[in-house]
């Protein structure tokens, strides 16, 4: 692995790390007080080809590798996580599972509005009462001559309520059986698929989440995406890509806490010194920096393997969980740095503080990613 980053790589970052200081950083707590979920952003985004990092120009979309989405979604993330958030949702989930698994029509049709961000896109596995137990999902589809009728509820869902066109996986066989659920694409407009409750949350609070329903949605077997029974090996396949998008977007916050920290420790005087000249400091930066490196090494190792069409799981997983937890710990020693003022919404920290939870839950909880890793190394 070529630990030295191309050219093309570093100017996607330093375009990404541009925009995000200009369009996104004025509005940071705006957005983060009124939750509004600011679409305007993502159609700028994808006009900048960061929508649709990983399709093939053939479709729209940017044609770049995994080190170019790395950095999207890790500078966006430095400045907010809600927006790294959702544009990490938008390409790895529903046009991650469509580019991977959707018929040559279906991503002509869904592949081009995506990748320019016309189009916002859902992805929906979790449910009120199956999170990690996907097998067991209430949403059904049920064939009714050549439709497919969908019930039920799924939520936790990024772009719920404001997605345009949502990739669903729904139970078409019995609960917890093998081969028991089928990926469908619902475009929103589409009679019995609405928007629930949007949540309230501790953070990542412009990216919006909310409930899907389906009532006895009726659409056409086209709509279907890959054989009947083969939506959880599908899934966990796209999970897979989305766990290293939920590290970058980690990296990233831990990143943002970490450098307003080190630039707060040489500003901040006590007794006539900068704090960062007292060793209680200086060694929570040295621990910060250290973690920030691991985790990013293990992202590029599961970059690397997924770039060249290798098996990930076990790297993405790593990738996932270090990530995830180092951006908790790296928030949480930032509000130390910063004492008082890191507990005001005046100083970001506090912010980075909230959001990096969500990243120890989405896409798997850490508990999950144990269970992942463990299974790998188990294998040998």
């Amino acid at each position: 692995m070529n630990f030295q980053a191309s050219e093309i790589t570093l100017q996607i970052a330093h375009a990404a790390r541009d925009f995000s200081l200009q369009h996104i950083r004025p509005h940071v707590m705006e957005w983060d007080e009124s939750q509004e979920f600011p679409v305007p952003i993502f159609k700028e985004l994808g006009k900048l080809g960061m929508m649709g990092v990983l399709v093939p120009e053939e479709y729209g979309g940017a044609g770049m590798s995994y080190y170019e989405y790395k950095v999207v979604i890790e500078e966006i993330s430095k400045v907010c996580g809600s927006i790294g958030l959702s544009v990490a949702a938008h390409n790895s989930l529903c046009t991650g599972h469509i580019l991977t698994f959707a018929s040559e029509e279906q991503k002509r049709r869904y592949l081009p509005k995506l990748a320019s961000a016309q189009w916002i896109g859902a992805w929906g596995l979790t449910e009120p009462n199956t999170g990690s137990d996907a097998g067991n999902m209430k949403c059904t589809a049920v064939r009714d001559g050549s439709d497919w009728v969908l019930n039920g509820t799924k939520n936790w869902i990024t772009h719920g309520k404001s997605g345009d066109v949502a990739v669903v996986i729904c139970r078409t066989g019995e609960p917890r059986k093998s081969g028991n659920a089928t990926a469908f694409i619902v475009e929103r407009g589409t009679r019995g698929f609405s928007g629930g409750k949007k949540e309230n949350k501790l953070g990542m609070r412009a990216s919006e989440t909310a409930e899907m329903i389906f009532d006895n949605c009726r659409i056409p077997d086209s709509q279907r995406m890959g054989e009947v029974g083969d939506g959880f090996r599908q899934a966990l396949k796209v999970l897979d890509g989305g766990r290293i998008s939920i590290a970058c977007l980690a990296l990233g916050i831990a990143k943002g806490a970490y450098e307003a920290s080190l630039q707060y420790s040489k500003e901040r005087h006590q007794f006539d010194k900068p704090i960062s000249s007292f060793q209680a400091i200086s060694f929570k930066l040295a621990d910060m920096a250290t973690e920030i490196e691991a985790a990013e090494l293990l992202i590029l190792q599961a970059c690397d393997l997924k770039n060249r069409g290798e098996n990930v799981t076990k790297a993405a997983a790593m990738a996932k969980y270090y990530a995830a937890e180092i951006a908790v710990k790296v928030a949480n020693d930032a509000v130390q740095i910063f004492a008082g003022y890191g507990y005001t919404k005046d100083f970001p920290v506090e912010k980075y503080y909230r959001d990096s939870k969500l990243c120890t839950i989405g896409e798997g909880t850490s508990e999950i990613q144990k269970i992942v890793i463990s299974r790998e190394v188990l294998k040998g």
